[in-house]
């Protein structure tokens, strides 16, 4: 089991920045990739962002030069910098990882475990 934990949501204006944490536990040794999702009120769930435990990493086009994800293995936490935020970058924003595939998907389907969100609103 691996328990996973976001924080740093917030409310910003468009061009702001924030920087999301997801905090781990459990059996992290066991996680081979890492992710962040984004779901938007009545859209469904996309990929943002995967790091590999080998630290290296994938960003969607969208968010690609703008956000950043990083790990911590030392505190097992996960992170993902949001720079130049747009109003459409407005979501609930989740942490998952994966333990039972090697390598990292895009799809939801391909992560074990989820954090509880964590929301970002960008206004005009």
């Amino acid at each position: 089991q691996v328990q996973l934990v976001e924080s740093g949501g917030g409310s910003v204006q468009s061009g702001g920045s924030l920087k999301l944490s997801c905090a781990a536990s459990g059996d992290t040794y066991r996680t081979y990739c890492m992710a962040w999702f984004r779901q938007a009120p009545g859209k469904e769930r996309e990929w943002v962002a995967a790091v590999d435990s080998g630290g290296s990493s994938s960003a969607a086009d969208s968010v690609k030069g703008r956000f950043a994800i990083s790990q911590d293995n030392a505190k097992k936490t996960l992170y993902l910098e949001l720079n130049s935020l747009k109003v459409e970058d407005t979501a609930t924003y989740y942490c998952a990882a994966a333990v039972s595939y090697t390598y990292c998907a895009i799809k939801p389907w391909g992560y074990d475990y989820w954090g509880q969100g964590t929301q970002v609103t960008v206004s005009s």
